[in-house]
């Protein structure tokens, strides 16, 4: 097996030498793509651009597959068209993976590849994710849970291949910012973007800053508490423009 494949996974490779991967620009997505061509599979890769989306994702998908010379196909969806999503309801997670993978299952088809495959590894828990639900109703394939691989293992072969998604952070949709059933709008989505934008240039990488009645709660790794207090002053000058008030949430990012 090339660059020591973990075993299941390459057999799962050797089934499906033709498929199509939804590939988001994270840790996860990026090992199985990588390691589907590294298996030799003829491989179609899919990103999906929507408002939940963060532009540094955009950039990371763009940056890994011109670094392996693969096409990288870009489908733009206005998400928040559809009621059951921008309603923020509890499963808005299930409407919008049904909406985005029947995209991609009908391009990847008319392209001539039948198999979907994304990144959920063995390490998720499927209970808190309901758009998983959706996933297996239309048969899209996850390779990487199937396989038994955790997300330290990923990280573990991600390194072995030197990709820079190796040590990523892990990272929800923009969507996740807001409570269940406060509306999505552009608007709102735009300002969580830009906020997080200002925090990575901080130093931050591991956080979240969560939206509620126009107040920004911040959400640090227990490691970054320290950080982001000492930098108190820098946090509030980047994200007051933005908020009513910025508040420090002490239950941490896990």
């Amino acid at each position: 097996m090339p660059l020591d494949i973990p075993e299941r996974l390459y057999t799962f490779f050797k089934t499906h030498p033709k498929l199509a991967i939804a590939f988001s620009g994270g840790c996860d997505s990026a090992f199985l793509l990588a390691t589907a061509l590294d298996a030799g599979c003829d491989v179609r890769a899919y990103y999906l651009k929507t408002a939940f989306q963060p532009a540094f994702e955009h950039e990371d998908a763009l940056r890994f597959c011109a670094e392996r010379q693969i096409e990288l196909h870009i489908v733009t969806l206005d998400i928040l068209s559809l009621p059951e999503v921008a309603k923020n309801p509890a499963d808005r997670c299930y409407h919008c993976k049904k909406h985005l993978f029947t995209r991609i299952l009908t391009d990847a088809r008319h392209a001539g590849y039948d198999t979907v495959c994304e990144g959920t590894n063995a390490s998720d828990i499927i209970a808190d994710r309901p758009g998983f639900r959706a996933l297996q109703e239309l048969g899209v394939q996850s390779p990487l849970r199937d396989a038994g691989l955790t997300k330290q293992a990923i990280r573990t072969f991600s390194e072995n291949r030197l990709l820079f998604t190796a040590n990523k952070p892990a990272y929800a949709c923009l969507a996740t910012r807001f409570p269940t059933g406060t509306p999505l709008t552009e608007e709102g989505l735009r300002r969580i973007d830009t906020a997080e934008t200002r925090l990575r240039a901080l130093g931050f990488r591991d956080f979240r800053v969560r939206c509620v009645h126009d107040m920004a709660r911040l959400q640090f790794t227990e490691t970054d508490l320290a950080l982001a207090i000492s930098k108190r002053a820098e946090i509030c000058n980047a994200l007051s423009p933005l908020f009513d008030a910025v508040l420090l949430d002490l239950d941490v990012v896990r």
